[in-house]
């Protein structure tokens, strides 16, 4: 790697090492580039706000814990040097519009099961537990009704006192493989066989209640806060731009911009 210095000030090769545990990555020079470039780009900051005089007043988290002057310090240059405007309710109110998904409730699932329980570093184990719930799939393709009764008999899981119900459940309660097994089914399907780390089950979906919009004066503040970070990180990787611009930054290539860009 070639020696790092911005404005004739050098970056130790200590220093990029030490910051590369900041940056994980598949490969050492991926981490190296990322620790290099995010080291410069904190030289040009401070050295930006040292040159405007900047006053710092390091402030503290809600556990006690007060930043450090060179925190205090960037945070007090991009806070004046960044403006963000605050969008308005037409935006608000369009973003909301154009992204309707964002604000559906989760839907929620009435479920039953079946788990023929086993642990998947038991090998032996496992496989007889998929073999016992295919022949219950075989059971109930047949007589779907018994599938209450199964529980009741077969089930390793405390729902089997109440034939197998899991009661509601909603995206994200559930395993992966049996959320996915689930929202494919339809009301009254049973699943094929499912494998999970608690072992092998057989789902089936009693109802399912989609979910429902939420209204827009219950997220208008949620879209606010979003929008609000989204123009700041615009503006600040364009601010950053303009230093790395105005900058001799060698040993390393960054992208900049030689005028101001427009927010």
């Amino acid at each position: 790697m070639p020696p790092v210095s911005v404005n004739g000030v050098s970056i130790s090769r200590k220093d990029i090492a030490a910051e590369t545990q900041n940056f994980p990555a598949d490969n050492p020079g991926a981490a190296w580039h990322a620790a290099t470039r995010a080291l410069v780009v904190r030289h040009l900051l401070l050295e930006e706000a040292q040159r405007l005089g900047i006053l710092i007043e390091p402030q503290a988290d809600a556990e006690g814990r007060v930043e450090t002057d060179e925190d205090a310090l960037l945070r007090a240059l991009l806070e004046r040097e960044v403006q963000t405007p605050a969008a308005d309710e037409e935006a608000l109110r369009r973003f909301y519009d154009n992204n309707r998904k964002r604000f559906l409730t989760s839907p929620l699932f009435e479920v039953d099961h079946i788990l023929i329980a086993a642990r998947r570093q038991d090998a032996v184990a496992f496989a007889e537990a998929r073999e016992r719930v295919v022949s219950l799939a075989g059971a109930l393709e047949r007589e779907p009704e018994r599938f209450a009764e199964l529980a009741r008999d077969c089930s390793d899981c405390p729902s089997r006192e109440v034939g197998g119900s899991l009661g509601q459940v909603s995206l994200g309660d559930t395993t992966p493989e049996f959320e996915a097994a689930l929202i494919e089914l339809a009301v009254g399907q049973i699943s094929a066989p499912v494998e999970t780390r608690y072992g092998v089950h057989l789902i089936r979906l009693a109802r399912k209640i989609e979910g429902s919009l939420l209204p827009f004066e219950a997220v208008k503040a949620q879209i606010a806060f979003y929008l609000e970070e989204h123009v700041r990180r615009q503006a600040t990787a364009q601010y950053i731009s303009l230093l790395v611009g105005r900058a001799d930054i060698r040993g390393i290539a960054l992208k900049g911009a030689a005028t101001p860009l427009v927010q």
